[in-house]
């Protein structure tokens, strides 16, 4: 029946004439003319019914001709009616028919638009059909999209992008000639949203130069919207601009090039949106209210509390979609073109409703517009230029984040934080957080270090950057605070912890007014005590409070104002004043018999954090602290708790269990004991300046308790009045008591069960305890409880299972066999080198470090006590096995391997080269493993290497001249000193080439040593003059030592130089005697107001009163004195020698100003 109807002969005759009479490929115009004969003439209904009665794959493969067609005459002059009225045929085709597209298809048809729009933007003459010719495209391309864009390759869907970008381009030139009606932008819209759909598609996977054309494209529609202030709030704005910022989140999110050229535009811009909808929403019943604090709670602060309240039914989102549909005003367009019938195409571009959660329903009513779409694809928008350069987004922080007045509701001059506290809709708001989090988290290094809070002697003065971000964080801390306080919706309170975890992260706190730590640290307290969920399942609350108190306690360096802060309470013994809340008080409470597992170990991480930074707060808080302990160690556990491996270990959100909350309070207990006792740490990597440092020097790290704060705060208590010296000392006394008194209760009743617990973690955290330990507490402590230490320790080295556990021994026997009372004894330091031995072969890598740093740890006391030991033959079995096992580690892992290293170096001091005892290549043997790896290993091997090299240098019994290995490590000692790019490795290296105490020890390499060194000085001198240097910038720090380091080793040197020099080196030495004298002429100068000081202070103040630093000092002064002389004179006899009179009497000039 279908072939019996006219139409559709019509339709078949049309056709088969364009077939015949395009065969022989006729010109252009004939074709032109061909097409408005037999295709244009006839009317359109007909073929419109035509095409629904004929088969799908006939009328697509007519219509896929008839475009062909029109791409071949687009390009005569009198085309472009033609063009029109077979794009609107099309375009009506299309919107009867579901067409078959193939690539074939989907490519013909985007060639027949860009055929189509190439005509508009070249000819004038046809602009009352060009917006009807667009919306027939945009429909044409929704289609395609809809039919195919599931089978489109990222070639096809290139194509679409460009298409789309043409049509925006046209109409953007419609709106720059004020062609700014309705329409217009709800075509906009329609190309965004197409747009919107194949990037977040095929994104990712577009070329660099396709990206940059879209992001020309936004940027120039951005750019206009903000310099005609075009921020319209009705219902096609807000449609258009919500399609608009998702097309721009996605480019931004995958950035293929750079943003920095368009951040000022962009972010500016962007601002301009944070309030979009708002400022003509319908006013609260509550909007005259003069507080701020009324007028927040209004907006913002009850979204979530009553966001889930509503007196409508729930209605699934297609279902809203559908209402609303119905309740949509229809627009009249101002094209005569456009028709009421063409603005309800079945191809409907808006966005849909359903990314609004059913809870934000109750909201539609005071969203406008669904505004908030656009205010949220704003804030995702600015996340997303902050992720792709945060550091060029640092500059524009104070037109995005407050300064001021962060608690005032600020419609004009809109910030992040405006959004996060007034805007109404849960979901803007938490996006808000999330993209303060981001650019805090981003540039916490830069904050921590530019940072300042600086008040403005005039107003509206220039403000720096850095007291910027010192007002920022300001009025975040006050903003932040303030919604923890008040907050209540779930989402957002979890987003407000973490953003204020990294606020107090990235806060420089010595550079900002000294309360506001404390007053954070209050507040987060007073919010704790008002919260009821300590005992119940609402737990997660607290334990995000608690969570972010750690991380303020834990800041570094400690605040002087929060040590105040808990002083004073603890002076209170704990009493909680009026209005406040005691951060020990709460704490405490948090540790209550019915508190859940999670908020007991988050208080249990907040006591710790408290003692570390805070030490002076042990003595207070150990009865707490130890009746914890007790009650969580004495738990009788069921079948079902049982302790195999944790995963905890893996995951460290994990879920606190009762074994990780018992090993939390056991770490708390270790914090105590540490800061109780003094425990200032262990130094296991000697950084000496001197040649004559034979002891290790004592250097914060970073498991020992922080006592910087209070050793300032008693020297300033000293400087102020020397008479309180003696209360002073004696408080130390009672403080160290105390700690005796720590120690000796956790070894009789808590660290038994710990150590015999069935959980490896637990016994891991217990055995790390004697770790901390120091040598003041060992000998205080009996007999009995020595043995007990020292055979837990060996006990859990030796035959517990857990490598975890192991570890923890071996690195509580690397610090107790530093006592004296261990190396002298025979039988126990057999017994802890057997067991350092035994985990040394562990598999496990992390056992083998810590084996590797106690065998280093042995081996530097035995040469400590090396006059001392016993008999050679009762220790020679000992000695064997530390070399032998420390050449065996020279071959592991570098971290094992630059232990095994300074063992081996700590051993070449004190082994007796000259006699039979031990194997006779040892001395071989452990200066090829040097050799082997300064070559191989990191930078933390070489420098322990040149620092092993120091220690065998100074062992007697070598005879440095004969060793056929010496000029060899010279060699390589020097080329550290002049390639390497790391300060502390010159450093090590020059101070070990300062050790040989004669020249004949140098040997052949004397010349070669001296030119070296002398070469480095003028090359880092010429550095200086340049401010150029090859080294990495973190290790500036280091180059004043590097420098007098030089200096010392130099004239150490020079020192030796004689007339029966080599003549290449006295060449040298007065080719470079212009040089000489003038690095030394500072140096005799510093050298000259180092003595006149000593002798200044020997005067002012009388011989009983010096102390041993004053005359330490001074004694270094007049070897410096020395050693500056003694290398001058050599010099000056030099010259005199080789008859070069007028430079030695320069020299001279040089010991008289130090003389």
């Amino acid at each position: 029946m279908a072939s019996a109807s006219p139409g559709v002969k019509q339709w078949r005759t049309i056709f088969l004439t364009l077939r015949d009479e395009t065969l022989t490929n006729p010109p252009p115009t004939i074709l032109l003319s061909l097409l408005r004969r037999v295709v244009l003439s006839p009317p359109s209904d007909p073929l419109l019914s035509a095409a629904q009665l004929l088969p799908s794959h006939e009328v697509t493969s007519d219509v896929i001709l008839l475009a062909e067609l029109v791409q071949s005459v687009s390009k005569c002059e009198d085309c472009d009616d033609a063009l029109y009225n077979i794009s609107h045929l099309i375009h009506e085709i299309i919107c009867k028919v579901q067409l078959e597209i193939n690539p074939t298809c989907w490519n013909t048809l985007l060639n027949f638009l860009e055929a189509i729009l190439g005509r508009l933007e070249i000819n004038s003459s046809i602009k009352s059909n060009k917006i009807g010719t667009i919306k027939d495209s945009l429909d044409i391309l929704s289609f395609l999209q809809r039919v195919y864009e599931r089978n489109a390759s990222l070639s096809e869907n290139t194509h679409l992008i460009r298409v789309v970008i043409r049509i925006i381009s046209n109409l953007h030139i419609e709106l720059i000639k004020s062609n700014q009606s309705i329409n217009v932008w709800d075509l906009q819209n329609s190309a965004f949203s197409i747009l919107g759909k194949v990037l977040n598609r095929a994104g990712s996977n577009i070329s660099k130069d396709l990206w940059q054309s879209i992001n020309e494209v936004l940027r120039k529609l951005m750019d206009f919207l903000a310099a005609n202030n075009l921020f319209l709030e009705n219902n096609i704005m807000s449609r258009f601009y919500t399609s608009f910022l998702q097309c721009l989140h996605l480019v931004l999110s995958d950035p293929k090039g750079l943003l920095s050229a368009h951040m000022a535009g962009f972010v500016s811009t962007l601002q301009l949106f944070f309030t979009y909808g708002l400022n003509s929403a319908p006013q609260n019943s509550n909007s005259n209210s003069k507080s701020k604090e009324i007028q927040f709670s209004n907006l913002g602060a009850n979204s979530g509390s009553n966001c889930k309240s509503t007196n409508n039914a729930y209605k699934p989102p297609h279902l809203r979609r559908k209402e609303g549909l119905k309740n949509n005003c229809n627009y009249n367009y101002n094209s005569d073109n456009y028709s009421d019938s063409d603005s309800n195409s079945r191809y409907e571009y808006s966005s849909s409703d359903s990314d609004l959660s059913d809870n934000d329903y109750s909201k539609i009513n005071s969203d406008r517009f669904r505004s908030s779409k656009v205010r949220l694809n704003a804030i995702c928008c600015i996340q997303d230029i902050c992720r792709a350069e945060a550091k060029s987004l640092t500059s524009f922080w104070p037109l995005i984040l407050p300064e001021n007045d962060v608690l005032q509701l600020r419609k004009n001059q809109a910030t992040l934080m405006t959004c996060l506290m007034f805007d109404p809709i849960p979901k803007v708001r938490i996006e808000a957080v999330q993209t303060i989090s981001t650019m805090l988290e981003s540039q916490t290094l830069v904050l921590t270090q530019v940072a300042e809070f600086k008040e403005l002697s005039k107003p509206n003065s220039f403000t720096t950057l850095s007291s910027s971000l010192g007002k920022i964080l300001m009025q975040l801390h006050t903003g932040v605070l303030y919604l923890v306080e008040r907050e209540t919706h779930n989402s957002l309170v979890n987003g407000l912890f973490k953003l204020l975890i990294i606020l107090i992260s990235a806060t420089p706190y010595g550079r900002m007014p000294g309360e506001l730590l404390p007053n954070a640290i209050s507040s987060l307290c007073n919010r704790v005590s008002q919260n009821k969920a300590i005992k119940n399942d609402q737990y997660s609350f607290v334990v995000n409070v608690l969570s972010c108190l750690e991380v303020a306690f834990s800041k570094s360096p400690p605040s002087l104002d929060v040590l105040k802060l808990l002083q004073n309470e603890i002076s209170q013994e704990f009493k909680q004043a009026e209005g406040k809340s005691s951060v020990f008080i709460v704490l405490f409470n948090c540790l209550q018999k019915d508190a859940h597992l999670s908020i007991k170990c988050g208080s249990l991480q907040v006591l710790r954090a408290i003692l570390h930074n805070y030490p002076t707060t042990a003595n207070a808080t150990w009865r707490k602290v130890s009746n914890a302990v007790n009650e969580l160690l004495k738990i009788k556990y069921c079948e079902d708790l049982h302790f195999g491996p944790s995963k905890v270990d893996n995951d460290k959100n994990a879920p606190p269990t009762l074994e990780r909350c018992i090993t939390s309070v056991i770490k708390v207990m270790d914090e105590c004991l540490r800061a109780g006792s003094g425990f200032q740490g262990f130094d296991d990597n000697p950084d000496s300046n001197s040649r004559f440092s034979d002891l290790t020097r004592n250097k914060r790290v970073s498991s020992a308790p922080c006592f910087d704060l209070n050793n300032n705060n008693n020297n300033n208590n000293n400087n102020n009045n020397n008479n309180n010296n003696n209360d002073y000392d004696n408080s130390n006394n009672l403080g160290e008591s105390f700690g005796f008194v720590m120690w000796n209760e956790a070894i009789e009743e808590y660290l038994p069960l710990a150590l015999s617990h069935s959980s490896p973690m637990v016994r891991a955290v217990s055995v790390t305890c004697f770790a901390g330990m120091t040598l003041n507490v060992f000998n205080s402590l009996s007999e009995q409880k020595k043995e007990f230490v020292v055979s837990s320790s060996i006990f859990a080295a030796t035959k517990d299972s857990a490598p975890s556990v192991r570890s923890a021994a071996c690195r509580a026997v690397g610090i107790i066999s530093s006592f004296p009372q261990i190396i002298s004894n025979s039988r126990v330091l057999s017994d802890f080198i057997h067991a350092v031995e035994l985990n040394t072969r562990n598999p496990l890598a992390s056992v083998r470090i810590t084996a590797s740093w106690a065998l280093a740890n042995i081996c530097d006391s035995l040469r400590l006590k090396s006059d001392e030991l016993p008999e050679p033959a009762e220790w020679s079995e000992f000695t064997s096995l530390l070399v032998e096992t420390a050449l065996r580690l020279t071959k592991d892992g570098d971290k094992i391997k630059s232990n095994a290293v300074r063992a081996l170096g700590y051993l070449s001091r004190f082994i007796r080269f000259d006699n039979s005892n031990g194997d006779s290549n040892w001395l071989e043997r452990m200066v090829q493993a040097f050799l082997s790896c300064v070559t191989t290993g990191n930078v933390k091997v070489q420098w322990n290497v040149c620092h092993a090299l120091s220690n065998l240098f100074l062992n007697t019994t070598l005879k440095l001249q004969s060793m056929p290995w010496a000029p060899t490590v010279y060699r390589i000692l020097m080329l550290l000193i002049r390639d390497s790019t790391n300060y502390k490795i010159r450093i090590h290296a020059t101070i070990a080439l300062a050790v040989p105490s004669s020249k004949i020890d140098y040997g052949s390499s004397y010349s070669d040593v001296v030119q070296g060194i002398i070469h480095v000085l003028e090359l880092l001198s010429n550095n200086d003059n340049n401010n150029s240097s090859n080294s990495a910038p973190s290790s500036f720090k280091y180059k004043e030592n590097l420098e007098k380091q030089l200096a010392f080793t130099a004239l150490h040197l020079l020192g030796f130089v004689s007339s029966d020099d080599e003549q290449s080196l006295k060449d040298f030495l007065i080719k470079k005697a212009n040089f000489l004298e003038e690095w030394l002429k500072p140096l005799c100068v510093s050298l000259k107001e180092d003595l006149n000081l000593n002798l200044n202070l020997n005067h002012a103040s009388s011989s009983d009163n010096s102390n041993s630093e004053e005359r330490e000092n001074e004694t270094q002064s007049y070897l410096s004195k020395f050693i500056l002389l003694k290398s001058i004179k050599a010099l000056i006899n030099l010259y005199q020698n080789s008859r070069h009179q007028i430079v030695a009497n320069k020299f001279e000039k040089l010991v008289k100003s130090v003389l």
